[in-house]
């Protein structure tokens, strides 16, 4: 046995769903079948189980984590003689494409929104701070979409320092999955939520740090808690190709669709092209940016094939 295989060094403490599933205690369950069904996602069917089971405790205890945070932020402020207003709860959730983060993020956000204390909770998906197709095709990069170097950090830094800062009507762009590019002169604004939830690829995703010690802002240093989705590689593939193969049946026929020149393909040629883009571009990018941040989360969900979470893993306090 080695060090990093040795589970008496492990910064985290893993929770069965069994074991997890106590940690509700005795918190109502807010959410409805008709509720779940509408937060599951294209090729992702949640189950009432795994919300009760699951999701659930997790918002028990990153209430508690809000709570905590906004009694220190209260006495901060009164020890620094500040008058600024109230700071949001912002927590990242990272993990491959087609690993659920969306719905996740939806379930989340639903299940926070009915605690009394923090009713306001937003979704940030950082798809908006991508470069535009022509940016990346200009660059060379339009085949890396996704990976670290085809978003434009420095602007959803500037996005965070500003959301953390409590300022108003905060404002993002937006992507389309439609047109699979940034839509331009679009943006929606962000007013001082509760709770922010940043969903992406790469939010967990360090910089290089710099010789001089200089500061370089990750955009993790804005989370007060992340949560990184996970599953075995071949799994996620498997999923990636559903969705691909049910999005060949609908959304690309779409005249508009970027994908649209897929929706011709056989059902055979149709499953080949997901495979080949799974193969050569997100399983590239899991493999070297995004499975490698797996253990700067405060959480870890492990999925099982049929997406339901049979473990969690929690940062040791």
């Amino acid at each position: 046995m080695t060090a990093s295989t040795d589970p008496k060094l492990s910064p985290y403490t893993a929770y069965s769903k069994a074991q997890w599933a106590k940690l509700r205690a005795d918190t109502p369950m807010t959410l409805s079948q008709a509720d779940i069904e509408e937060l599951s996602g294209v090729a992702e069917r949640l189950s009432l189980d795994d919300v009760r089971d699951i999701y659930l405790p997790l918002s028990r205890l990153l209430n508690l984590h809000v709570a905590a945070a906004q009694e220190l932020h209260g006495e901060a402020r009164k020890f620094l003689g500040h008058k600024d207003g109230k700071m949001p709860f912002i927590i990242g959730l990272a993990g491959s494409v087609a690993v659920g983060k969306s719905t996740t993020a939806r379930v989340l956000q639903a299940l926070l929104a009915r605690w009394p204390d923090h009713p306001r909770i937003d979704l940030l998906p950082t798809d908006g701070f991508l470069f535009s197709n022509a940016v990346l095709e200009e660059r060379g990069i339009m085949d890396r979409k996704g990976f670290p170097g085809s978003y434009d950090l420095p602007r959803l830094l500037r996005f965070l320092a500003d959301i953390k800062a409590g300022h108003r009507n905060v404002e993002a762009p937006v992507y389309s999955h439609l047109v699979y590019d940034v839509v331009e002169g679009k943006t929606v604004a962000y007013d001082q939520p509760d709770i922010l939830i940043v969903e992406g690829l790469n939010v967990l995703q360090p910089a290089t740090l710099p010789r001089d010690g200089e500061a370089i802002p990750f955009v993790s240093d804005f989370f007060d808690f992340s949560i990184y989705l996970d599953a075995e590689a071949s799994v996620i593939e498997q999923w990636y190709v559903e969705r691909f193969l049910k999005l060949h049946l609908t959304a690309f026929r779409d005249p508009a669709s970027y994908f649209r020149r897929y929706a011709k393909l056989s059902r055979a040629d149709a499953r080949e092209k997901a495979l080949e883009i799974w193969r050569t571009i997100n399983l590239v990018n899991l493999e070297e940016n995004i499975l490698p941040t797996r253990q700067r989360a405060d959480l870890i969900l492990h999925k099982r094939p049929d997406h339901a979470v049979d473990t969690v893993a929690l940062r040791k306090l």
